[in-house]
């Protein structure tokens, strides 16, 4: 009876500590401003970021990430700036960066035409884009001129940049990441055209590389985010043409050059697999 009681009495001790456990409250998000350079800004939630353009006649602000991030981006640009928001544009359709758009309830929504199309779609919980576009386009508000550009395809067939000419700031978000390797298995990603993308990002005029995740940047780290891609593909490649399976190229590619980039240990073999699958697609064997 004794040792009975004590099974149960421990039982529920242990019933009592996973109660508690579960009733903990989650963690707070984390969400910040800083300035960048000029009257550009980047806002923080958590692990994404976007950037916004304070203006006399307005803010011109980005990604919102989702409905409470927006709402309280909403909150402290009213408190801090005392402006109304005149546009948001999205840097591309994944819901994870856009989401929370319909926030902005006076503010023009930008995007890509792919984007709006993926968007309507696939159902974003985020506002539809009223304005957009397919190559370029410039917006121009109480003398900030953000320039928008498609470079191609590359972590999607959407994806844009924001250049603040003044500021020599772009702002492009999950294709260039600052020394970080490429997510996972590259999903939704056109590995050829993202590279070509790339390229064209190079050619471009600023200095202060600002990404959807991770610390900012600098122009050079496009070339070295270039160069990683054009080295794994080169070498999923080479074991591709060799007959090796997709476990022998995970075991076989190393990519010691990389090893201190963020994420390298959990999504190298991602990459990998990711480049494996897209090099057996779409190489042209003998």
């Amino acid at each position: 009876m004794i040792k009975r009681s004590l099974a149960v009495v421990g039982g529920l001790v242990l019933l009592a500590a996973s109660g508690a456990f579960a009733q903990q409250p989650a963690q707070p998000p984390v969400r910040e401003i800083t300035k960048i350079a000029g009257e550009v800004y980047r806002f923080r939630h958590n692990n994404h970021y976007s950037v916004f353009a304070v203006t006399p006649a307005g803010v011109i602000a980005t990604d919102p990430i989702d409905a409470g991030a927006a709402q309280w981006l909403k909150d402290e640009i009213k408190r801090r700036f005392d402006r109304p928001v005149r546009y948001v544009v999205y840097s591309h359709d994944h819901a994870d960066h856009i989401s929370g758009g319909q926030v902005f309830t006076d503010a023009v929504v930008v995007a890509h035409e792919n984007a709006k199309a993926a968007i309507v779609a696939e159902k974003r919980p985020t506002a539809v884009p009223g304005v957009t576009f397919s190559d370029d386009m410039a917006i121009e508000l109480g003398g900030t001129v953000v320039q928008l550009s498609y470079v191609g395809k590359n972590h999607s067939d959407n994806s844009i940049v924001m250049r603040f000419p003044k500021e020599r700031i772009l702002f492009a978000v999950d294709f260039i990441p600052v020394e970080t390797l490429a997510f996972r298995d590259f999903p939704d990603g056109y590995i050829n055209d993202w590279i070509d993308s790339l390229r064209k990002v190079e050619t471009m005029d600023f200095d202060i590389l600002a990404p959807g995740h991770g610390p900012l940047g600098r122009k050079a780290h496009v070339a070295m985010f270039r160069e990683y891609l054009e080295e794994l593909r080169a070498e999923v490649s080479r074991y591709v043409r060799e007959g090796k399976s997709l476990e022998e190229t995970k075991q076989l590619v190393k990519m010691p050059k990389y090893e201190k980039w963020g994420n390298y240990q959990q999504w190298l073999p991602l990459n990998v697999e990711g480049m494996y699958r897209y090099v057996s697609l779409y190489r042209r064997p003998n």
